[in-house]
């Protein structure tokens, strides 16, 4: 195993807040392969590179040696975790619950090992359960420690209904800690008072307390909103590799210098060119939910397309042909119904005023020119995104 120090730096790149540092390296001088604890509620059937961070970090864990510990949270999944809500989620079935979980399953190893992938469902404990166990259970916490959380908090602020079952979600999760005999728990910043409860009731248990690793929400391909099925602005691990790449190509340099800590598990080097960082990402995301050869060819197929400027033989995203507009709103509609970005009509007239904008190899510079695009012209937009007019 590595040693502690060196460890230690290694998994503090891409964290957000460890609870502590210096408990997480008296754990790691132990000698002894650490319980690495991660809990997912399988509310949706797919996973997308949100959900990845905290996957690829617990991968980490794993190759320094340490045992990964899955929580599938059956139970915890029909109450839905209330974190950063500000309304009740949905209650779905025991069935929901479970179907999902088959799948998600599958994609989450495409991250971890299995092999070193300690499996669990939180029913197997809570299910035992008599209700005088979880009247006991209950009695442990105040209403007033569960009323500090901040969505809550809010929600009474803005008189929104707190629903009696919520409460329970940090007292289950913080259980399961107690029952999986975790050494570090695995969570997004918005978990910290979830992951405190588990270490408050080890602590009581007379057990050592668990070390809180948190790591960041991770940001949408528009670069503010938390990436997000419904919002759109995500990456699937089930995606085709040459959709994959496309979206990771069409993010600013800005966030893909946010990607890298989290996502790869290192910092971009200063002096990295941002184009050559960009498909370098790409291609080992692609990598990793595909192969390498599908890596090779989206990273070939994308040189053809822009790079060599070969847009006549690349297969591009077709843009309905439309009535004659103005350059601005032709943009606009190309970003957002070919690729899903939104472009305010300022920064379509900036595009258009540098010379991005090419309508079949000749630049329009002016924002207010009258466009009447045929099927089969090109529009490329910017250095990373073109359509094909059909």
């Amino acid at each position: 195993m590595m040693a502690p120090d060196e460890a230690l730096a290694a998994l503090k790149i891409g964290a957000a807040q460890i609870i502590s540092e210096a408990e997480l390296r008296e754990k790691l001088a132990l000698g002894r392969p650490l319980r690495v604890k991660l809990g997912v509620d399988p509310t949706s059937a797919d996973i997308h590179l949100g959900h990845s961070v905290v996957l690829r970090k617990l991968r980490q864990f794993q190759d320094l040696g340490h045992q990964a510990v899955l929580i599938i949270g059956d139970f915890t999944g029909m109450v839905g975790d209330p974190s950063g809500r500000s309304a009740t989620r949905p209650q779905l079935s025991y069935q929901q619950v479970m179907d999902n979980a088959a799948t998600y399953r599958q994609q989450a190893f495409k991250i971890l090992d299995e092999g070193r992938t300690e499996i669990v469902c939180n029913g197997d404990w809570f299910r035992a359960m008599s209700f005088e166990d979880v009247l006991r259970l209950n009695s442990r916490v105040t209403l007033q420690q569960m009323l500090q959380r901040e969505d809550f908090h809010e929600r009474i602020k803005n008189q929104h209904a707190i629903r009696a079952h919520e409460i329970q979600y940090p007292i289950m999760q913080g259980w399961d800690s107690v029952m999986v005999k975790a050494d570090v728990e695995l969570g997004g910043t918005d978990q910290l008072f979830n992951i405190l409860v588990g270490r408050y009731f080890q602590k009581e248990e007379g057990m050592p307390q668990q070390v809180v690793f948190l790591l960041p929400i991770l940001e949408g391909l528009d670069g503010s909103m938390k990436m997000s099925k419904s919002l759109g602005n995500f990456v699937g691990v089930n995606e085709p590799a040459a959709d994959m790449f496309g979206k990771l190509m069409s993010i600013s340099d800005e966030l893909m210098a946010r990607y890298y800590p989290v996502l790869l598990h290192r910092q971009l080097a200063k002096d990295a060119h941002p184009l050559d960082a960009k498909k370098q990402l790409a291609f080992e995301i692609v990598e990793t939910y595909h192969s390498r050869a599908a890596a090779q060819g989206t990273l070939d197929d994308w040189n053809t397309r822009f790079s060599e400027k070969r847009l006549d033989a690349a297969e591009l995203p077709v843009l309905k042909s439309a009535q004659t507009t103005d350059a601005v709103g032709l943009v606009t509609r190309a970003y957002s119904e070919a690729f899903k970005v939104s472009k305010s009509r300022a920064e379509a007239s900036r595009l258009i005023k540098q010379g991005s904008v090419q309508l079949d190899g000749e630049k329009i510079l002016d924002p207010k020119a009258s466009l009447t695009p045929r099927s089969g012209q090109i529009l490329r937009l910017d250095k990373t995104h073109a359509v094909r007019i059909g």
